[in-house]
């Protein structure tokens, strides 16, 4: 995620850094690699512009000469640019206090409004709510297949009347089914188009008048960049609408769209697509991207993963083990890898990790975990349970089994002993009365 952008922003404050004073002639030297760095991550050149002028009047200010650390100074002072850039705080969906929650997701054909419904169905149904999905895309063959499908496999319903009706006649009913049924919120899935056109804009603005929506969300694709902002600032001069979902961030290595879109139109990203799966769908933070974009790393979102993917009944059996100093067995190396992949691609995890967020040079490789686990399943519960009893013919079969070499089982074991023994170091010092800490090691760093 912003890949480029991140190491360009980073080199150019390595260089500062290397001085123990900074002249004005500095200062403007790299805001002109941030220019660059800003323009060739295709964020709004008017956007770039008024972005490093609102840096460069700070920085070249008191705030900046008079400190200790000039160099930190500059970074902390385009952190805080970039964070009001992309809207200052997080901004969640508006939910009706008086009735119904309706929520229009809108864009154009191929920006992911139909997975982005059935993405934010699944929030809604793990906050308690009951969700209704509406099919108002008649247009596009195979959409309400589609979404009948997502709804199945989150167990929310899906409302359709099929082609032969119009949009603005389905979102109606759906919204009269929703009362009588117990449904909150409705979200509707509207149609879109390759370009934008009279049509399709006047459907929108009629599912407007008839239903009032509480939200209008538009879908836009992160990968496309400025085509998506300039979008984005057409459906909102038509539709004024409430917010924006970026899809596809995972795969957006510039960062155009989600530095331009706020600045553009004046309204926030409120949620961004991270993933393929219906559980990729996560707030928008200004801060925490951010941190990420300038290798400081996102620890409030790492805490929130681990949070949501950690079994605590199998992590207080870890922490007495530890305790007790009665060693882990690679059962417990296995429960690991499984919780870390629940927390999502190891890629999204190292960037937000402080001091290795923008590392280039570090090589993560998924396929170890994978690789780890099918040599530990290749193994038997004794073997599992006292790895001490694997000796070379057992090796030769976990191998063979797992389609991996002996060298690689052996790799595996001494990465659990390792681990084992880095959990004796703990243990004794928690022992010494310092603060015991839950940490883990996980063979996926080359």
């Amino acid at each position: 995620m912003f890949e480029g952008l991140a190491g360009r922003l980073q080199d150019a404050f390595k260089k500062l850094g290397g001085k123990g004073k900074l002249s004005e002639a500095d200062i403007e030297e790299a805001l002109r690699e941030v220019r660059v760095a800003l323009l060739e991550a295709d964020v709004n050149y008017k956007v770039v512009r008024k972005f490093t002028e609102d840096v460069k009047v700070r920085a070249i200010g008191q705030e900046v000469f008079q400190s200790l650390t000039p160099a930190q100074q500059v970074i902390k002072i385009v952190n805080e640019e970039m964070i009001s850039l992309m809207g200052s705080t997080s901004s969640k969906i508006n939910m009706s206090t008086d009735g119904i929650t309706v929520i229009a997701l809108a864009g154009l054909q191929g920006s992911g409004k139909t997975t982005a419904a059935g993405k934010l169905a699944r929030r809604f149904v793990h906050e308690g709510r009951s969700p209704l999905l509406v099919a108002a895309d008649i247009y596009r063959p195979a959409a309400i297949t589609q979404l009948q499908v997502l709804g199945t496999s989150i167990n929310v319903p899906v409302f359709t009347m099929g082609t032969d009706v119009s949009p603005v006649n389905i979102c109606k009913a759906a919204v009269e089914h929703a009362s009588k049924n117990g449904n909150d919120p409705v979200i509707i899935d509207t149609a879109g188009r390759l370009h934008i056109d009279a049509q399709l804009m006047q459907e929108m603005r009629d599912i407007k008048r008839q239903i009032n929506p509480t939200e209008i969300l538009f879908v836009a694709d992160a990968m496309t960049g400025q085509d998506a902002v300039n979008v984005a600032k057409e459906f909102n001069d038509t539709l004024d609408i409430d917010g924006v979902i970026l899809t596809k961030l995972d795969g957006d290595a510039r960062g155009g769209a989600a530095l331009s879109i706020k600045a553009v139109t004046g309204k926030p990203i409120k949620l961004v697509g991270v993933g393929e799966k219906l559980d990729a769908l996560e707030e928008f933070h200004p801060d925490r991207m951010a941190s990420r974009i300038l290798g400081m790393g996102d620890v409030l979102t790492l805490i929130e993963k681990a949070e949501a993917a950690i079994d605590e009944e199998k992590a207080k059996e870890l922490e007495k083990k530890i305790v007790e100093q009665r060693g882990l067995t690679l059962d417990d190396f296995l429960d690991q890898l499984q919780q870390l992949k629940k927390m999502g691609s190891l890629e999204q995890l190292v960037e937000m990790i402080p001091g290795l967020s923008g590392a280039g040079n570090l090589q993560i490789d998924e396929s170890k975990l994978k690789q780890t686990e099918a040599i530990i399943r290749s193994m038997t519960i004794q073997e599992r349970q006292n790895s001490r009893i694997i000796n070379g013919s057992r090796r030769m079969r976990i191998s063979k089994g797992s389609g991996t070499t002996v060298q690689e089982v052996n790799m595996v074991l001494k990465q659990f002993d390792q681990m084992n023994k880095m959990v004796k170091q703990f243990a004794d010092t928690g022992k010494k009365g310092k603060k015991f800490k839950r940490r883990f090691s996980f063979p996926f760093m080359n």
